[in-house]
């Protein structure tokens, strides 16, 4: 009886392994099965060979791939991965060639890298299915989820956390700011009209709350209300630039991220600033599915991913973008509020795909 229970469980993770192979492979992979592990089976159940000569051969047969005892099934053959895109793509290629090769191990089909110039061709490919999966920045994520319908299953860890918090600055002897609504009507530094926590975040909360209206539905309209609603406003090119324009009297106001301070200041120009407020988390990097992906491969790609926390594999992860780990979530969850302040912010979404074209 013993025998039979476990062979039972034998023959259900074979089938559950053959079923794991792509439709396409299921007769080649039976085919490869050899003959003496097929008499085995019968030998085992009458009890002519013991359990650990069956045992051995199931091991053969796991250890070349012919099965996979995995429960989380694969219905493809190939599936291609998009990058963020790079000027010199020569650069990157090495280090998500150790990724390609550690998913390739784990999910048992072929892996293929895309590493662009510009996020049109990811979200492209993600429109018309060369693109299978893609590691992405937030704003362009959120883009392509709104053009493809892709979705986001994965965040990024840094520094322990997947976001950090778009922050207002002033003058510590400046007691007239204490909000973001007083900001309105003052002379502003951001960092960049793509910068998420230097623009976006910042702006489109105040549009969302309605402290400032944009009257159209482009790219001049958001231009306008920038010009209506500050005494000045400057876009400084980065952090510690927005900084340095306050720490000059040149502006009332910098928008910055939280640590930015610490980042780019001596000491003493940092006890001369004051944190006004944090205004709200600007989102970690993610990695997206194509809409069109099936649950179970979905799910085993996403298992696979999550083994780059161990240890043992963590490097190639750190390699790639100085991320600490990955940790599931979804579009809705970790970019769907940031997502809605690009919606408001009236053209920016093209701006944002352009910001990211390293070809030009």
């Amino acid at each position: 009886m013993k025998r039979q229970t476990t062979l039972g469980l034998v023959i259900t993770i074979i089938a559950i392994g053959i079923v794991t192979i792509p439709l396409s492979q299921n007769v080649q992979a039976q085919s490869l099965v050899p003959d003496w592990i097929k008499n085995n089976a019968g030998w085992w159940a009458e009890g002519t060979i013991d359990d650990k000569t069956f045992l051995d051969g199931i091991e053969f047969l796991i250890e070349n791939k012919i099965i996979n005892v995995s429960s989380k099934s694969i219905d493809v053959d190939t599936i291609t991965i998009g990058f963020i895109p790079v000027e010199k793509a020569d650069e990157l290629t090495p280090k998500a060639q150790a990724l390609e090769q550690f998913l390739e191990n784990k999910l048992g089909v072929d892996v293929e890298l895309v590493v662009p110039t510009n996020y049109e061709t990811i979200i492209e490919g993600m429109r018309f299915g060369h693109i299978d999966a893609a590691f992405m920045d937030t704003g362009p994520a959120w883009i392509t989820h709104q053009r493809t319908g892709a979705e986001v299953v994965l965040a990024e860890l840094v520094a322990g956390k997947v976001n950090y918090q778009a922050t207002i600055w002033a003058l510590a002897e400046n007691d007239s700011i204490n909000s973001l609504e007083d900001t309105v009507g003052k002379r502003v530094a951001f960092t960049s009209i793509t910068g998420s926590s230097g623009f976006v975040r910042p702006m489109g909360t105040l549009v969302t709350e309605g402290h400032i209206q944009i009257e159209g539905d482009d790219i001049v309209a958001l231009q306008s209300a920038l010009a209506e609603n500050f005494e000045s406003y400057t876009f400084a090119g980065g952090y510690k630039a927005a900084l340095q324009l306050l720490l000059n009297g040149n502006v009332d106001v910098a928008f910055a991220s939280d640590i930015a301070p610490k980042k780019y200041l001596n000491l003493e120009d940092q006890a001369k600033l004051r944190q006004v407020a944090t205004i709200g988390p600007v989102p970690s990097h993610v990695f997206m599915v194509n809409a069109d992906m099936s649950e179970s491969t979905r799910d085993a790609l996403v298992d696979a991913l999550i083994e780059l926390n161990y240890d043992e594999n963590n490097y190639i992860l750190q390699n790639l973008y100085g991320a600490e780990a990955l940790v599931p979530t979804t579009t809705t969850m970790h970019i769907g509020d940031f997502g809605s302040f690009i919606d408001v912010l009236t053209g920016l979404d093209q701006l944002i795909i352009d910001k990211y074209n390293k070809s030009k």
